[in-house]
């Protein structure tokens, strides 16, 4: 059976993290099943404790298939964070399209639901969600030493508060500037941490978390009314 050329991830292709790119359907399964497996084992050790083996283990494959790909543990766990941000813009831009979502709080609204939804069924999501909880200033050399770096890369709650309010802006006419992008930007980090702690100890959420978090959407939705 032919193996279908199906990205592991459109964005991730456009990034630097990959020590080499697939150019032929069976390589690109290889990446795939690499960052399935990672997100198996975040989902079950948290990203703090994820190792290439951990990786190759999980994923039937050679430590050496790992670093074919990866440099190192943190680029893998970036890779996936990549991978997370494209599937919830994915969603998100679907979730708007329905014709269903009418108003700008509708919108939020379907945003909340679908952001939930990724906590409860995406492999990994619930521990690394974007990206923004990684340590992106450690890198490991050769040695295994983390060098600390700078921060240059912008939060991925920032760049998903900035589409947000462009496209509440290009579909609804709501405003979107600076400061209503810092709005939405300091509402996500607030649902982000209560839906973090609502499933820290429960594999289904703890209700009055997500209560919590579904509030601070909902008064969030109310000031775009």
């Amino acid at each position: 059976m032919a193996i279908a050329h199906v990205p592991a991830s459109e964005e991730l292709l456009k990034t630097e993290l990959l020590t080499n790119t697939p150019v032929q359907a069976r390589s690109n399964a290889r990446l795939t099943a690499l960052l399935d497996a990672t997100a198996a084992v975040t989902q079950d050790k948290g990203y703090e404790n994820l190792t290439t083996a951990d990786v190759a283990k999980e994923a039937d494959a050679s430590i050496g298939t790992v670093y074919r790909y990866f440099k190192d543990r943190v680029r893998i766990l970036k890779a996936l964070a990549v991978r997370n941000f494209e599937r919830a813009n994915e969603r998100f831009f679907a979730a708007v399209s329905d014709p269903k979502v009418a108003t700008a709080p509708e919108a939020i609204s379907a945003f909340f639901e679908l952001y939930l939804e990724l906590f409860r069924t995406e492999p990994g999501f619930r521990s690394l969600r974007l990206g923004d909880v990684l340590d992106v200033r450690k890198e490991e050399d050769d040695s295994d030493k983390n060098i600390l770096l700078p921060r240059t890369a912008e939060p991925r709650s920032r760049i998903a508060a900035r589409t947000m309010s462009g496209v509440l802006h290009d579909k609804f006419g709501s405003p979107d500037n600076d400061a209503t992008v810092l709005h939405l930007e300091k509402t996500m980090i607030v649902v982000d941490a209560y839906l973090d702690r609502a499933f820290r100890d429960s594999e289904t959420g703890d209700p009055r978390f997500i209560e919590a978090a579904r509030e601070t959407a909902a008064e969030l939705a109310g000031q775009y009314a």
